[in-house]
């Protein structure tokens, strides 16, 4: 009993707001598991194993997301910085190095630690320009004082997109956490990172179900074949809509500041989920592991976030937060 007690006086220190747009993620995932299980009686002919592998997985990203956002910045902190550390251990498994590549490959590593301190020390002025400059600066540095000079140009420039997407856009989602509790967040710093989250999540299944349901003029045969018009429609219309009702009730976004975010970030999801599907194409795989069952890969996951990231911070930073 003493155990139920501690969580309900945890929940009911936690923003209202807050609560009531996570238990409106867990209401949507538990009609779809619902859903799912009913299907097979409806059409018995039908094949739903992936299906609910994919909805099994989204409870357990669920979890782990809601999780942090209740424990706050530290556990938010930590639970991205592993995600960059997987997200960039995939992205370097298929990339083409060679065995001279180790020590930048280590360096690579090392830029997680240092780049989310800043972010655990709330110093955003170092973040903006660690691996953007810094990081961009020193790879071809060391490189050449290796006297690696075989495909030099191609390699630092491989190196340095493996940084900016699996490291330095992803610490943008662990750095909202650090806007002050003096900024007006109707449902604190945890409603930015949900909102987020939730729009870029919406946003891939909004397009992929509307591409089922209507899709038939490809946008991009060559790179996604399977993505359509309609779909990418659908999911933009869909995924701003979300944005426009939702938004007030976990950020201080209003007027054209969240018309702006609505109208752009599922652009900038959609971009994000393409430019993988280009580098997963020229690579020759399907995905980048087989880490979660029923989507691949962690970074088959976080493909459309490393996009929305950045984006959603600085307008986000523009319009409505006087921290950054």
């Amino acid at each position: 009993m003493d155990i139920i007690a501690d969580i309900r006086e945890f929940l009911a220190g936690q923003p209202a707001a807050l609560i009531l747009g996570l238990g409106g993620v867990l209401a949507l995932l538990s009609l779809a598991t619902a859903l799912s299980a009913a299907l097979p009686l409806l059409r018995p002919s039908g094949e739903f194993r992936e299906l609910q592998r994919r909805l099994s997985s989204w409870w357990v990203i669920i979890a782990a997301l809601g999780g942090a956002l209740l424990l706050g910045w530290q556990a938010t902190v930590l639970l991205f910085g592993l995600i960059s550390f997987i997200a960039l251990r995939e992205f370097l498994s298929l990339a083409p190095t060679r065995r001279e590549d180790r020590l930048i490959i280590l360096a690579a590593y090392l830029s997680i630690p240092v780049s989310y301190a800043f972010v655990a020390l709330d110093i955003y002025g170092i973040f903006l320009v660690i691996i953007p400059v810094y990081a961009f600066l020193l790879t071809p540095f060391l490189m050449a004082c290796f006297g690696q000079t075989r495909r030099y140009l191609s390699t630092v420039a491989m190196f340095h997109w493996a940084l900016m997407t699996c490291v330095y856009n992803l610490g943008y989602v662990a750095f909202l956490m650090r806007v002050p509790e003096t900024e007006p967040l109707p449902a604190g710093p945890a409603g930015l990172v949900l909102l987020l989250l939730l729009a870029t999540g919406f946003n891939d299944v909004a397009q992929y179900v509307w591409g089922k349901a209507l899709g038939r003029r490809k946008i991009m045969p060559t790179v996604s074949p399977n993505k359509t018009w309609e779909g990418f429609l659908g999911g933009w219309v869909s995924t701003a809509l979300l944005i426009w009702f939702v938004g007030p009730l976990l950020s201080p976004l209003s007027g054209w500041g969240l018309a702006v975010i609505a109208a752009t970030l599922p652009l900038a999801g959609f971009a994000g989920d393409v430019t993988m599907s280009a580098i997963k194409r020229d690579i020759g795989v399907k995905d980048t592991s087989d880490l979660i069952p029923g989507h691949g890969g962690l970074l088959d996951r976080v493909d459309s976030l490393t996009f929305t990231a950045p984006l959603y911070f600085h307008l986000l930073a523009f319009f409505a937060v006087d921290h950054f």
